[in-house]
């Protein structure tokens, strides 16, 4: 803050035609030069009161001038901050575009995929179901072929021991007639 000015001290009061009418016993002549001397005196205090004036109408003005200066130093700074916030809110503007338009696009990219996804795993767990349906079905078939093959091999088994025996008996019965 700046030091608030006192104003001039006033100027000490100069005599009035009152006072001097007032003094006294004045002789004629002195009262004419009192007369001529209380005109002069008027316009020194009109002088005076008028310089006083100015003086305090140029104060007024210096002042109001130093006002205004600050005013507009301050309405400066105001603008540069006011510029500079908004170059500020611009940058964040732009980082945080290029961010949503990125989330945005993969988001959808996202959605996308999972519609996609949705019948391909429809279709996984059907035929992940016939899969194992024919895996089933596999297994029993190839449980009845080892069984197949177990009774053909019992069979070929049984044959041969019945032929064996036959050719044996049949090897006999040569041997007994020689």
């Amino acid at each position: 803050m700046q030091k608030s000015e006192q104003p001039p001290p006033p100027a000490p009061p100069l005599p009035t035609i009152q006072s001097v009418a007032n003094s006294g016993s004045l002789s004629f002549n002195s009262s004419i030069n009192s007369t001529a001397g209380v005109g002069m005196q008027d316009e020194e205090i009109t002088r005076s009161a008028l310089s006083n004036f100015r003086a305090k109408e140029e104060e007024i003005e210096r002042k109001k001038m130093e006002v205004r200066e600050r005013v507009q130093a301050q309405l400066g700074r105001v603008e540069e901050e006011t510029k500079r916030l908004g170059l500020i809110r611009e940058e964040l503007e732009s980082l945080a575009d290029p961010m949503r338009k990125d989330v945005s696009v993969v988001r959808k990219r996202i959605d996308v995929v999972n519609k996609e996804l949705r019948p391909l795993g429809t279709n996984v767990q059907k035929k992940e179901k016939e899969y194992r349906d024919a895996l089933d079905a596999f297994n029993e078939k190839n449980k009845e072929k080892v069984q197949l093959i177990n009774k053909l091999v019992e069979l070929v088994g049984e044959s041969e021991r019945l032929r064996m025996k036959k050719l044996e008996e049949l090897s006999k019965s040569v041997e007994s007639l020689h």
